[in-house]
């Protein structure tokens, strides 16, 4: 399947709300110039987060490219190692935890890129087929669309149980690092910075898939369609794999008249 048959097959079947993104840390400059010549892409005119990229690529269905001079987020720039662990950076999770001692404890256990990158892109998944391949995969999604893609997950790479990683104040940024540098599955919810920044304010879960397991993922997801009659593991053959109705309700139940 191409990236965007993959997106259309999840958007109808999955029921997104909004277009998966595909993540490309690009550290080789020769892939930088051959993005910029294949791909219609914009940029950021002011320094923003990470997570306001993202709203053009899942919300607007635009390709953002950027380095670092575009990224205005501290956390992130420190996700992404385009800066070292400074005074600010320690003092700016002050909130969160019990002391300055705890807060640089827990800023230095996060997972952090290799030095050296030179440029990200964050695209909706349907756009870049003959592009890049995405060195992740990232949706914003509700409850149960996420428990699908994670059960997909563990069957399609024969994990179990996951054991996401969640930090504070870096669920956009680190919650894509951490996948790509682990190759495994995250699923955790808006941070501080991202509820507000990135425009999560229904509610949505982060859940990240590492690129080289997308495929799988996606196929798995075919493979129950075919099987079981629909993309539903809540109700197996109905076409919305989140509705809410008690299992074996004897009420809510319609009929096709002739």
């Amino acid at each position: 399947m191409t990236y965007k048959e993959m997106q259309e097959l999840l958007m109808r079947e999955m029921r997104l709300y909004h277009y998966p993104i595909a993540v490309k840390f690009f550290y080789d400059q020769a892939e930088i110039d051959q993005f910029k010549d294949k791909a219609e892409f914009h940029v950021p005119v002011k320094p923003m987060t990470f997570c306001q990229w993202e709203i053009a690529a899942r919300m607007k269905g635009q390709t953002v490219f950027s380095e670092v001079e575009g990224l205005g987020c501290g956390n992130a720039r420190y996700c992404f190692g385009w800066k070292e662990l400074d005074e600010g950076e320690i003092k700016g999770h002050s909130k969160y935890v019990r002391d300055l001692e705890q807060a640089e404890k827990f800023v230095k256990s996060k997972h952090r890129l290799p030095e050296g990158l030179l440029g990200i892109a964050v695209a909706p998944l349907g756009s870049i087929d003959g592009i890049f391949e995405p060195d992740t995969v990232h949706f914003y999604c509700d409850n149960m669309q996420a428990y699908h893609l994670a059960g997909d997950y563990m069957s399609a790479t024969d994990t179990h149980p996951l054991r996401p990683n969640i930090t504070m104040n870096s669920s956009a940024c680190g919650g894509n690092v951490f996948s790509f540098l682990e190759q495994e599955f995250n699923m955790l919810p808006a941070c501080s910075g991202s509820y507000n920044a990135g425009k999560t304010e229904r509610g949505e879960i982060n859940v990240i898939i590492p690129g080289k397991k997308f495929a799988a993922v996606v196929q798995r997801l075919v493979d129950r369609i075919n099987n079981l009659g629909s993309s539903s593991i809540t109700k197996p053959g109905d076409g919305f794999p989140g509705q809410d109705v008690c299992k074996n309700c004897p009420l809510i139940i319609f009929k096709k008249e002739k």
